[in-house]
């Protein structure tokens, strides 16, 4: 029965869809069309005008009319949708404390082994349908499971506002139309960078759950189909994503020109060559000796401390001093 959501039996919904046809109504006429005994109709429509479905007539017998839906139903239909969502959350808030007290409890509750392509293909899609804030990837050369391009999902939740942060390794680019998807996943909102080499492939939800290989597999790992883990809210999992955030701060930009060149795919440039006397000045400056003390020790005018630290600042792109250190150890001037 469809209103019994707003709190009506199946007889009480029968009766009130005959008041509506008929409009008014006496309790004999309404028991003989619905074929149900007088004494009962009578029960029925005591019951549907004390929740304030119909009304009698002043008359002997009493005549039966509806109230109108759009006034007495649609409100009992929104107390019970409330009464619903918050029946929802109640039970949401039950499920998670339950597979929190389980996960102490019970390691299977935390890490689920993951035995073959297809079924890794399948938790892939159904972690990216259900994210709702962040995806962070790790993506290796030679894919196992989902070929280059073939990742719809992230650009269904890329629509929807969810962030990517992706980072590639180098060989990465090596494969067939690697580059042109890369570009396509920058343009729909993905935020790319790359690095020489990464240690595994990871892909990180919400930062509450992560899938990655339990053993090499793939073209150049074992032959056997790949077995992954996938893994919730734990220390393990919080190692994760700091691993992740450890190569995110060393990787370098990829970047999409008006042309769709995509730029960075070569990862962090080698070593810069740095002068001996600006290596020096940089050491003192990061050790937060002052321009003054440096002057002096170095033997050099503040104005040429000054100038020198402005033209390593311009060199590494950097627009402050805390900017300068950063790339100094990213691009091994210390």
């Amino acid at each position: 029965m469809v209103l019994e959501i707003a709190g009506l039996s199946p007889e009480e919904e029968s009766v009130y869809a005959l008041l509506v046809d008929f409009g008014r109504a006496g309790a004999a006429d309404l028991a003989e069309r619905d074929g149900m005994p007088v004494e009962r109709m009578h029960r029925v429509l005591q019951s549907l005008t004390a929740k304030g479905l119909a009304s009698p007539t002043d008359g002997t017998p009493p005549l039966y009319q509806a109230a109108p839906p759009d006034v007495a139903l649609l409100p009992r239909l929104k107390r019970s949708a409330d009464a619903l969502d918050l029946a929802q959350h109640e039970a949401a808030r039950l499920i998670e404390s339950y597979r929190d007290t389980m996960r102490r409890r019970d390691a299977g509750q935390l890490l689920e082994v993951i035995t073959g392509a297809e079924a890794l293909r399948q938790h892939l899609r159904q972690i990216q349908t259900g994210v709702r804030e962040e995806m962070l990837w790790f993506c290796k050369a030679q894919y196992v499971a989902m070929p280059s391009g073939s990742n719809t999902e992230e650009f269904e939740a890329l629509a929807r506002g969810v962030r990517y942060r992706v980072l590639y390794e180098k060989a990465f680019f090596d494969d067939e139309g690697a580059v042109d998807n890369v570009v396509a996943g920058v343009r729909a909102g993905e935020v790319a960078r790359a690095v020489p080499q990464l240690p595994l492939r990871l892909a990180i939800a919400d930062r509450a759950v992560a899938v990655f290989p339990l053993v090499a597999g793939g073209p150049h790992g074992s032959p056997e189909e790949p077995t992954t883990a996938l893994v919730r809210d734990s220390n393990l999992l919080a190692a994760l994503v700091a691993l992740f955030e450890r190569y995110w701060e060393d990787a370098v930009p990829l970047d999409v020109d008006d042309t769709g060149e995509l730029s960075g795919t070569d990862g962090p440039a080698a070593p810069d060559v740095l002068a001996a006397t600006d290596r020096r000045l940089l050491s003192l400056l990061v050790a937060g000796v002052a321009d003054k003390a440096i002057a002096s020790q170095m033997q050099l005018s503040r104005r040429t401390v000054q100038r020198r630290v402005q033209g390593m600042m311009e060199r590494a792109n950097a627009a402050t001093r805390m900017q300068l250190a950063w790339q100094a150890a990213r691009r091994g001037w210390l």
